[in-house]
């Protein structure tokens, strides 16, 4: 079980839950861009959802569905499962960050704090899909450290799968 209260050295973490929808719509809502890409669409039920989804042989306790606050502000939503594709890897279900922080750093930060908790407790990689022609999308993660290693179709939409080692070098 992850302590997701290291994952940021800055920011509150806490659990999402469906007392959150509004102010997670919110969010989503003011990030136009990326529902340009994708199939998904900033609604409660939506939400919901994304709350309780897991991926294939993955339990609801493996995921951490997670709002990172600075006060009363959520600053972002993370969707993280442990343990897959692979017992040593984690993924990053979905990522977005309030847009009065973006441009600053901030995300980066957040995932550098992440990436370097998840090493800490002994995982290798970390994994993610990237909606095949968004351009914000695609320049955060690269600039992060995540490479593409495969293309697959899901519902019609092209998704981009991508990895960053956590391995030591």
């Amino acid at each position: 079980m992850m302590d997701i209260s290291r994952l940021s050295s800055h920011y509150k973490i806490r659990t999402l839950t469906d007392s959150d929808v509004d102010v997670i719509l919110d969010l989503r809502q003011h990030n136009t861009l990326f529902y340009k890409y994708t199939e998904a669409k900033p609604t409660r039920e939506e939400i919901r959802n994304d709350m309780r989804i897991t991926p294939p042989g993955t339990a609801l306790s493996d995921k951490y569905f997670i709002g990172f606050f600075e006060g009363q502000k959520l600053v972002a939503v993370m969707d993280l499962i442990d343990g897959y594709p692979k017992p040593e890897n984690a993924y990053i279900g979905f990522f977005m960050m309030n847009q009065e922080y973006q441009g600053q750093q901030i995300g980066s930060a957040i995932i550098g704090d992440t990436a370097g908790y998840l090493r800490k407790i002994g995982k290798t990689a970390i994994r993610l899909a990237i909606d095949k022609g968004n351009p914000q999308s695609a320049h955060f993660w690269k600039k992060n450290g995540f490479k593409v290693i495969l293309e697959v179709d899901v519902n019609g939409w092209t998704k981009l799968v991508a990895e960053k080692s956590l391995r030591e070098r």
